[in-house]
Protein backbone atom coordinates (compact mmCIF):
# COMPACT_ATOMS: atom_id res chain seq x y z
CA UNK A 1 0.00 0.00 0.00
CA UNK A 2 1.32 3.07 -1.12
CA UNK A 3 0.62 6.12 1.66
CA UNK A 4 2.71 8.93 -0.55
CA UNK A 5 1.55 12.41 0.18
CA UNK A 6 1.59 13.31 -3.38
CA UNK A 7 0.33 11.08 -6.03
CA UNK A 8 0.76 11.24 -9.76
CA UNK A 9 -1.48 14.13 -10.32
CA UNK A 10 0.25 16.47 -8.40
CA UNK A 11 3.62 16.01 -9.03
CA UNK A 12 2.30 16.79 -13.05
CA UNK A 13 0.40 19.81 -11.81
CA UNK A 14 3.73 21.08 -9.44
CA UNK A 15 5.33 20.76 -12.75
CA UNK A 16 3.31 23.01 -14.65
CA UNK A 17 3.13 25.32 -12.41
CA UNK A 18 6.84 25.34 -12.31
CA UNK A 19 7.14 25.88 -16.02
CA UNK A 20 4.71 28.57 -15.75
CA UNK A 21 6.75 30.51 -13.48
CA UNK A 22 9.88 29.84 -15.32
CA UNK A 23 8.32 31.16 -18.29
CA UNK A 24 7.15 34.32 -16.61
CA UNK A 25 11.27 34.86 -15.61
CA UNK A 26 11.96 34.39 -18.73
CA UNK A 27 9.64 37.43 -19.96
CA UNK A 28 11.69 39.37 -17.16
CA UNK A 29 15.06 38.78 -18.16
CA UNK A 30 16.87 40.64 -20.82
CA UNK A 31 19.56 43.42 -21.34
CA UNK A 32 19.73 46.23 -19.01
CA UNK A 33 21.18 49.51 -19.06
CA UNK A 34 25.31 49.85 -18.63
CA UNK A 35 27.16 52.54 -17.92
CA UNK A 36 27.71 53.95 -21.73
CA UNK A 37 23.89 53.40 -22.59
CA UNK A 38 20.44 53.80 -21.28
CA UNK A 39 18.32 50.84 -22.48
CA UNK A 40 14.23 51.84 -22.43
CA UNK A 41 13.51 48.15 -22.60
CA UNK A 42 14.29 47.61 -19.05
CA UNK A 43 10.17 49.54 -17.98
CA UNK A 44 8.74 47.46 -21.28
CA UNK A 45 5.19 46.63 -20.18
CA UNK A 46 5.99 42.95 -20.50
CA UNK A 47 8.70 43.30 -17.89
CA UNK A 48 7.53 45.23 -14.64
CA UNK A 49 3.87 43.92 -15.52
CA UNK A 50 2.77 40.56 -17.20
CA UNK A 51 6.15 38.70 -16.32
CA UNK A 52 5.42 39.34 -12.45
CA UNK A 53 1.39 38.81 -12.93
CA UNK A 54 3.05 35.36 -14.94
CA UNK A 55 4.67 34.42 -12.18
CA UNK A 56 2.31 35.19 -9.39
CA UNK A 57 -0.25 32.56 -11.43
CA UNK A 58 2.51 30.03 -11.30
CA UNK A 59 2.75 30.45 -7.78
CA UNK A 60 -0.50 30.16 -6.92
CA UNK A 61 -0.81 27.36 -9.54
CA UNK A 62 2.06 25.64 -7.09
CA UNK A 63 0.09 26.13 -3.65
CA UNK A 64 -3.28 24.51 -5.63
CA UNK A 65 -1.24 21.68 -6.56
CA UNK A 66 0.42 21.02 -3.04
CA UNK A 67 -3.30 21.31 -1.14
CA UNK A 68 -4.89 18.75 -4.29
CA UNK A 69 -6.13 16.02 -3.02
CA UNK A 70 -8.31 14.37 -5.63
CA UNK A 71 -11.02 11.71 -4.16
CA UNK A 72 -10.20 8.35 -2.88
CA UNK A 73 -11.72 5.24 -4.72
CA UNK A 74 -13.71 4.70 -1.07
CA UNK A 75 -15.00 8.24 -1.09
CA UNK A 76 -15.86 7.78 -4.71
CA UNK A 77 -17.89 4.31 -3.98
CA UNK A 78 -19.76 5.89 -1.14
CA UNK A 79 -20.73 9.09 -3.17
CA UNK A 80 -21.97 6.64 -5.50
CA UNK A 81 -24.19 4.76 -3.47
CA UNK A 82 -26.28 7.51 -2.06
Amino acid sequence: MNNFAFNKKNFILLAIGMVIIIIGFILMSGSGSNEKAFNPEIFSATRIKLAPLVCLAGFLFVIVAIMYKPKSRIEKKEDSNE
